[in-house]
């Protein structure tokens, strides 16, 4: 199905099958209002003003939104750009237990990868509008979140991210969630190109609630989760407020059955592979990296708040988390060539990477108003992020031959990130002329970012590093800071009472990269009740990370090295690279708000992001100029690689593409109230999206940067279209929600593996097998997934559920043997359509006080 007969069909599905459909909002929307009467702060009959917490619901219908505005009591259907608003029982009726999987089941701009790789499959990733996890800002109440220190090093869609880990939030600490879906660098700043996602938290001052829920992917019979929740508020004084959220969370691998080449007894003709001869009984389905980690978890969030005068109020927020996870790598044969210590493990092993991390954020503020007549906001938040990465069960198979030693465990690296950011805003509603309603809005931000990387032990690094991770070395080490300062003014007009215009501008300045200047032009247009237009344009920019400026990896081989150098080192110059510049961005946008009849909601909104000095890898680098540069660097080569010309490489990251986006968000709801049969809650939400290269950079040689290959991981890695449709129904003490969701197809330009025939070759020249240049096209076909879930309340205080996510298993294409990397990896672990989990079911208990 094309993007245009998507989107005809979509529009009529809207309009006529479903008589409307965008999150099941209304009803969420409903409950939501009722809890804010019960969220905000007490007031006190002495008090003069209320307690900092906001009401997030507004007129029992639809949130009031803090997002993409400086306006106040501003509805999410109001805005100038398309809002969408996911409430935490939205969230909680998805049935996944981590925050970026539930946002995946419930909204079509976000998508997350069938599996991430080595260290960076211990990290959550969103990807919004199919752009890098980098590419989308992350707030908390409005405020900037730091990073996750742990690059994603490997190659794919995710290359060079950083980005803000979700599930290091406790999730019952948000009360909703507003994605904005819009390019917001002129009042936000740097990365908010492909959109933002602000998490509002809870600030209730009483009540408890505990929650409960295990599940599995039956099908395979692991994968086992768990988590426990308890959130809950109390009083400070008369007029303050404390809401503390925790919870502890729990889930096994969960391995796709595979049947290792090696190990099948079986080589297609033509084909060299490497079978295991050996004596022992060793399994099949041995090699387990197409797996997800095994990770625990526990999140603490505080919120507080206390009005210190009647003009002036103290808030603050506290959030701390802790993870261990582990992921597999690829299963070493007991003997043959690639053995490693039979000695050790005489049946051979899976190494395992693994991560412990400790992260925290913290915000102090004040707020107020009546000065000169405006509202202020004075905040400073600090973050963090500490990571230790190891690998256990693996070897130094080369300390071991030339020791007799080797360890088991070791530490591979350390990395850490941390962001303080200081804000002071202003805002003040006012009439030019005592005509024009006008929201006057300006602040400035101060921010310092820190980045340090440590090297590994010695034994992680030494005679060519430990099976499957390598560790970094003393020159890979290093500690970086910069500071931001950054400057807005934003005013919101009202010409006529029909007609909102908005202009926004922000000035940055980096230590590292210099300056930039953002505008925004926004602009929207009722001609009745029922009807809107509006349109956005703006133009933004994403800085270089520090990781992306300052991360380097040089893994030494026996025979053979690959780094990737620092790209601010004069090494990486002397090989052509360049400081790295702020990819920039222009977006535009336009749509069409409707309500043709009473609860009834549409909205239509296409879009285009621009994007060019995209941070790719680049700068590959073979013969004297790497061995130069490594050598420069303190690195020692080993004297077999001077018998290659290109046993030694080195590359860089590098402003090396731009890009065109294009797409097309469709969303509908509609409240059917069946009266005595309850109510029936209808929803659509649609996101056809596509992706072009528009420009390739060179090399110093003259040659692309990007291969096929690269340039599908940019263009067509992710869905084209994304469809959710969904049906809520409470009746009495029950309560079931069905959802279906279409993922569009992905392409991906797949590397030829171990079965591919010795003797194939690439029309470019070279062998077929593992070629740079000659790549085979795989397309994961349209998949449906049908999501079920059953509640009832058995008492005000008690609710039970049971659900099942992929109800009928459905799982991605199978790849063909060629492109099976040593038969342990039947996917496209590149593509972000269905999960490679299949079915899971769970069930879930909650308690409220």
């Amino acid at each position: 199905m094309n993007i245009r007969k998507l989107a005809l069909f979509s529009t009529i599905l809207s309009f006529g099958l479903w008589n409307g459909a965008a999150v099941a909002a209304t009803a969420d929307a409903t409950r939501s209002a009722q809890a804010s009467k019960r969220q905000a702060p007490r007031k006190p009959a002495h008090a003069k003003k209320p307690g900092p917490a906001p009401a997030h619901f507004a007129g029992g219908e639809e949130a009031v939104i803090v997002t993409g505005t400086h306006a106040s009591n501003r509805q999410a259907r109001q805005s100038t750009s398309p809002i969408t608003v996911i409430s935490a029982a939205t969230l909680r009726r998805s049935g996944m237990l981590n925050l970026s999987d539930a946002l995946t089941r419930t909204y079509p701009s976000i998508n997350v990868s069938t599996m991430g790789n080595d260290a960076g499959a211990l990290t959550a990733a969103i990807r919004m509008r199919g752009l890098n996890p980098n590419e989308v800002l992350v707030l908390v109440d409005g405020k900037r979140r730091h990073t996750t220190a742990n690059i994603n090093a490997d190659a794919g869609p995710n290359f060079g991210s950083t980005p803000v880990d979700l599930n290091m939030i406790p999730s019952n600490m948000i009360d909703h969630i507003e994605v904005l879906e819009d390019g917001a660098a002129a009042m936000y700043g740097s990365d908010a190109i492909a959109g933002v996602v602000n998490i509002i938290t809870k600030k209730r001052d009483h009540g408890l609630d505990i929650s409960t829920q295990t599940g599995a992917n039956a099908y395979n019979g692991d994968g086992w989760q768990y988590q426990l929740n308890a959130d809950g508020g109390f009083r400070l004084g008369d007029d303050g407020y404390m809401h503390i959220a925790a919870q502890t969370y729990h889930t096994d691998h969960f391995v796709t059955d595979t049947v290792d080449h090696r190990l099948s007894g079986y080589t297609p003709p033509g084909v060299a592979n490497e079978l295991y001869t050996g004596s022992l009984n060793v399994p099949k389905n041995s090699n387990k990296i197409m797996s997800t980690p095994e990770e625990t978890r526990e999140n603490l969030g505080i919120d507080f708040g206390k009005p210190i005068t009647d003009d002036v109020q103290f808030y603050g927020q506290v959030t701390y988390a802790h993870r261990h996870a582990e992921a597999y790598e690829n299963y070493r044969l007991p003997s043959g060539t690639s053995a490693s210590n039979p000695e050790l493990f005489p049946y051979g092993y899976s190494p395992l990477e693994t991560i412990d991390e400790n992260d925290y954020a913290a915000t102090l503020g004040l707020k107020g108003s009546h000065v000169f007549g405006f509202d202020w906001d004075l905040s400073s938040t600090w973050g963090e992020d500490l990571d230790k990465v190891s690998t256990r069960h693996t070897t130094n198979p080369n300390m071991y031959a030339a020791t007799g030693y080797t360890p088991t465990t070791v530490r591979n690296e350390n990395f850490r990130l941390a962001q303080w950011t200081n804000n002071l805003d202003f805002r003040r509603n006012f009439k030019i002329f005592n005509t024009v309603p006008m929201t006057l809005a300006f602040g400035g931000e101060q921010r310092l970012e820190q980045y340090t990387v440590l090297a590994g032990e010695p034994a992680s690094y030494e005679y060519g590093g430990t099976s499957a991770l390598a560790g970094l070395t003393p020159q890979d080490a290093g500690k970086w800071n910069r500071d931001i300062w950054a400057a807005y003014l934003d005013g919101d007009f009202h010409p006529t009472r029909k007609w909102d215009l908005d202009f926004a501008g922000r000035f940055e300045h980096y230590t590292d990269v210099g300056n930039t200047e953002n505008g925004k032009v926004s602009t929207r247009y009722d001609f009745t009740r029922r009807v809107g237009v509006r349109a956005t344009i703006s133009n933004g920019f994403r800085a270089p990370t520090m990781a992306e400026q300052h991360y380097s990896a040089i893994n030494v081989g026996p025979t053979s090295v690959l780094g990737l150098l620092p790209v601010s080192s004069p090494e990486a110059a002397a090989t052509g690279a360049s400081p790295l510049k702020p990819e920039r961005s222009t977006s535009a946008s336009g749509g069409i708000v409707l309500e043709p009849v009473n609860g009834f909601h549409v909205e239509a909104d296409v879009y285009q992001i621009n994007i060019r000095d995209r941070v790719v890898q680049g700068g590959n680098v073979t013969g004297p100029a790497a061995v130069s540069a490594l050598e420069q660097m303190g690195v020692s080569l080993p004297a077999l690689t001077q018998q290659s010309e290109n046993a030694v490489q080195t590359y860089y990251f590098t402003n090396g593409a731009s890009t065109r986006t294009q797409g097309l968000d469709i969303k509908a709801d509609y409240l059917v109230h069946l009266h005595r049969y309850g109510n029936l809650s209808l929803s659509m939400a649609l996101d056809l999206n596509r992706t072009r290269l528009t420009h390739n950079g060179l090399s110093g040689t003259g040659s692309p940067l990007l291969n096929a290959q690269n340039i599908g991981y940019l263009t067509t890695g992710f869905p084209r279209s994304k469809l959710i449709l969904n049906a809520y129904w409470t009746v009495g003490a029950w309560d079931v929600n069905l959802r279906q969701t279409r993922y569009g197809e992905t392409t991906d330009m797949m590397t030829y593996q171990d079965w591919t025939p010795s003797a194939a070759t690439c029309p470019g020249g070279g062998q077929l097998e593992q070629s740079s240049v000659c790549f085979a096209q795989f397309k994961n076909t349209p998949r449906w997934l049908t999501d079920l879930e059953v509640g009832y309340r058995i008492s005000p205080r008690w609710h039970v559920a049971v659900g099942a996510n992929n109800i009928f298993n459905v799982r991605p294409r199978k790849l063909p043997g060629e492109l099976n990397q040593l038969g342990g990896n039947p996917y496209d672990t590149f593509s972000s359509q269905v999960p490679m989990t299949g079915g899971y079911y769970y069930g879930r208990v909650n308690f409220t006080l």
